[in-house]
């Protein structure tokens, strides 16, 4: 429901003018710039750790986030934000990759923690969570799709380049998503530490994906997936 359309209370439609009207309308609901949406799974962290806050990247996760980082810095563009999880793993990971782009301000947000987005078709053997995080976690990883992956506002001018520093489940998800993909498919992608997944969404809503889960920009010897 973000075409231009369904934005316009059709009831309110000026008899006397009809479709002049309402073309004038639809035009000022219209996208005119096109948002290209940065996915970044964190690097690798302690698994070791109980608790969230003992999940810290370990030193071949920092030094992967540096990579990650400067990867980003070498595209050239000009990057309005950087959102993340409010896990450990995905916050330290924002801040090493913050430094190779100083000036671009950090929203940190509990929607894009990791969590089992929806039961995956075919189920798979090693990893079976509780049927109620799917109730749980799925309401909250939809709603962090709805709210962050869409087409650009009507008053945006030029087109934006942001990044989000996530999860894996919550990367995978928001592809099957954006690209209307039956989302239960969403753990037969993998995706490597640090790993850069680029979505392009045109005003017209269309989506394409550029990139998924890259990392040819690392040292093999440098490449995780845990």
């Amino acid at each position: 429901r973000r075409e231009p359309l369904s934005l316009i209370n059709l009831k309110k439609k000026n008899e006397e003018t009809g479709e002049e009207e309402l073309a004038s309308r639809l035009g000022h609901c219209k996208a005119k710039a096109t948002r290209h949406i940065f996915l970044i799974r964190h690097s690798q962290y302690n698994l070791d750790g109980q608790a969230d806050k003992d999940r810290t990247l370990t030193p071949l996760g920092r030094e992967q986030a540096e990579l990650t980082g400067h990867r980003l810095a070498s595209l050239g563009l000009k990057f309005d934000q950087i959102i993340h999880s409010s896990m450990t793993r995905a916050t330290e990971t924002t801040e090493i990759i913050s430094k190779h782009l100083p000036g671009v301000k950090k929203i940190s947000t509990d929607l894009l923690r990791e969590g089992a987005p929806i039961e995956p078709d075919p189920p798979v053997s090693h990893w079976k969570p509780e049927a109620v995080q799917y109730y749980e976690d799925g309401a909250r990883i939809e709603a962090a799709f709805r709210n962050f992956i869409h087409r650009a506002d009507a008053k945006q001018e030029e087109d934006s380049y942001e990044i989000f520093v996530c999860h894996a489940n919550v990367i995978r998800y928001i592809v099957c998503r954006a690209l209307q993909f039956p989302p239960e498919g969403w753990l037969r992608m993998s995706l490597n530490n640090g790993s850069i997944t680029h979505l392009v969404i045109r005003p017209s809503g269309r989506v394409a994906l550029r990139t998924l889960g890259d990392t040819g920009f690392m040292p093999p010897e440098k490449i995780t997936r845990t």
